[in-house]
């Protein structure tokens, strides 16, 4: 007694002490909550079967301001019943303090079918908050968690394990994965919305076995759904609690049918049963079971029309709606200075997809790469954002410049229009060189190359003066064996180079000659960001930079857009340059892994084995195929 009474007036005094010591140095601080308002009640319940609705608040409401909903189709037995609590929590040194108070009803369900429990309202501080309608099945049989087909009247026919009763105790449709779709006509390049739900009328504890589509034909972006709150609803005449498992932002590549193939996982519901063992000291109990159950969405069918045609010079591609901003240059530069023309594209749409707009320059104007930045954003309306495209120059010759308004072109679905926005036109006076012509030569007048510009001050040479000295030598170089030699050099040399620069200039004329010719060297610029980016272990980043090597590889080896390529073209156009078919099942399952991969976990591992894979696949692809 006297060791239990010490350890308590320690213990006691050991938690004062933290109480004081905490006032002291932590300075009270209360947390205010957003107010919630919620309602619970169980999914389904029998015919006379009583149950609790209850509705809690997390805040003090005002007084008497309660309103209970009606409560139509059910008996209230009693309520309500108020209850009131209180909480202290304290997290890296902030105090906070909530309230909660529970207003609990136990009603009777008086016939089968659906029902509606409508909102209840409270009021806090002079604000009225209000429930969510609460769905409810009213079915015949009494304790069939679910909606069981029979589960305790087969229990009675049968003398079954209980593990056989908890299987039925699961019916086909008490867990379902549904496909949702935003629409199913869009055109291509406009986005459409696709929603993975699950519908739960059983205790789920986990899931196994996730898969989700590759989306062929689409380019997907997922969206943040972390968050997404659980909600109940009535399907097929059933109330189920429904859960956002993943949902995508699809672009359509290409015009015709396309198909979203299915999602399937496996779904673990938790049963319980009444157990047979009656125990001598304990008696009668409970047992529970898992039980697993493997769902697949359904197959949905997108129609993708093409764009009209008549599309402007200026379009690219763009499907959206978007405004075009722009900051130009000076109007007044001197020659030899560098300066920047930006363009900026926002709005909604495929913006991933929006390219640098054409920037004409007079030819005396040295134009260096474009520089691209972005902002963008995904969200369940679209992809919105900003591009930006910065074109530097260097103004080479003084005069005055007009420089065409750049234009961009972009389809709007909604008015299913082209809509050409364009800049301001700009008149550019190029003055002198500042340093007075120390540096590169600055002419008067336009349309001079810069070819023209850098001969300039070179093509006049200066008469030496004074003795020149001159003596003659007694083996003259010209008409020697040296000179003949060296004239004959200059001849084989002059024409190899004429003929090697027709080969070249023929090489350039033919597109898809040089695209081909210049496949593996951009895949392998690829691989090597898909290489560090496994050395990152950024999984999501490797596999898309793999799925951009081997498709832009398949792209300009072929010279067909990656917009137009599908798994079955690659097929032909490889059978058609004598690859053996199983270098073409090897493309498919590459690919295919790689966009499985980017939406399900893979370990980290498995990268090493996809880039292997996907090198010595292109290896082999470029040894078979040869221009």
């Amino acid at each position: 007694m006297k060791f239990f009474v010490a350890k308590f007036s320690e213990a006691l005094f050991s938690k004062v002490s933290a109480v004081l010591l905490f006032t002291l140095s932590v300075p009270y601080a209360e947390a205010a909550e957003k107010v919630t308002f919620e309602a619970s009640s169980p999914l389904t319940v029998a015919v006379g079967e009583a149950f609790r609705v209850e509705f809690t608040l997390n805040a003090e409401p005002d007084k008497d301001t309660f309103a209970a909903p009606s409560f139509e189709g059910l008996e209230v037995l009693a309520g309500p019943s108020i209850s009131r609590g209180d909480a202290i929590s304290i997290v890296n040194g902030s105090m906070t303090k909530t309230h909660s108070h529970n207003f609990t009803y136990v009603v009777l369900a008086q016939q089968a079918g659906n029902l509606t429990i409508g909102p209840a309202k409270v009021v806090v501080d002079g604000t009225t908050y209000s429930t969510q309608p609460l769905p409810i099945e009213v079915v015949q049989e009494s304790g069939s968690q679910g909606g069981g087909s029979g589960g305790r009247e087969a229990d009675r026919r049968q003398e079954n394990e209980a593990s056989n009763n908890a299987q039925r105790q699961v019916a086909g449709d008490d867990i379902l994965l549904r496909a949702i779709v935003s629409r199913t006509s869009v055109f291509k390049g406009e986005p459409l919305r696709v929603t993975f739900k699950l519908y739960e009328r059983v205790n789920v504890v986990g899931y196994d076995g996730v898969k989700f589509p590759s989306f062929n034909g689409f380019w997907a972006q997922e969206l943040d759904t972390d968050n997404a709150p659980r909600r109940r609803e009535t399907y097929n005449g059933k109330v189920y609690e429904t859960l956002v498992a993943r949902e995508f932002l699809l672009y359509p590549q290409q015009s015709g049918t396309l198909t979203i193939d299915p999602a399937e996982l496996t779904a673990v519901a938790q049963v319980v049963v009444q157990s047979r063992n009656i125990d001598p000291f304990f008696g009668g109990g409970h047992e529970v079971y898992n039980v697993p159950r493997k769902v697949q969405s359904q197959r949905v069918t997108v129609a993708v029309k093409p764009l009209p045609a008549g599309a402007p010079a200026s379009f690219n591609g763009a499907v959206g709606r978007f405004s075009l901003d722009a900051a130009l240059p000076p109007d007044r530069i001197a020659a030899n200075s560098a300066s920047t023309y930006t363009v900026k594209i926002a709005g909604t749409g495929n913006l991933t997809f929006v390219q640098a707009p054409k920037l004409t320059l007079p030819t005396s104007f040295e134009q260096y790469n474009v520089k691209t930045t972005e902002s963008i954003n995904a969200s369940a309306s679209g992809i919105s954002g900003y591009r930006q495209f910065e074109y530097p120059f260097i103004a080479r010759a003084e005069g005055t410049y007009e420089v065409e308004p750049v234009e961009f072109t972009y389809f709007d679905p909604d008015r299913m229009q082209y809509t050409t926005l364009q800049t301001k036109p700009l008149t550019l006076d190029v003055t002198p060189d500042a340093s007075g012509g120390s540096g590169a030569p600055v002419v008067q007048g336009r349309g001079m190359s810069k070819e023209d510009v850098r001969l300039l001050g070179q093509d006049i040479r200066f008469i030496k003066l004074g003795n020149p000295q001159l003596r003659i030598d007694r083996k003259p170089f010209f008409l020697g064996t040296a000179y003949w030699l060296l004239l004959a050099a200059i001849v084989l040399a002059f024409g190899g180079t004429h003929i090697a620069l027709r080969h070249r200039i023929r090489e350039r004329q033919n597109v898809a000659l040089v695209r081909g010719k210049r496949a593996n060297k951009v895949a392998v610029q690829r691989f090597r960001a898909a290489k560090r980016y496994m050395e990152e272990q950024n999984r999501h980043a490797f596999y898309e930079e793999m799925l951009r090597a081997l498709w832009g590889y398949m792209s300009d080896k072929f010279n067909i857009p990656v917009a137009n390529l599908t798994k079955e073209n690659v097929r032909e156009e490889l059978h058609k340059r004598g690859v053996p078919a199983e270098q073409s099942q090897r493309f498919t399952a590459i690919v295919t892994l790689c966009d499985e991969a980017q939406y399900s976990p893979v370990a980290s591992s498995q990268m090493s084995d996809v880039y292997a894979e996907g090198v010595d696949f292109i290896s082999r692809i470029e040894s078979a195929i040869k221009h």
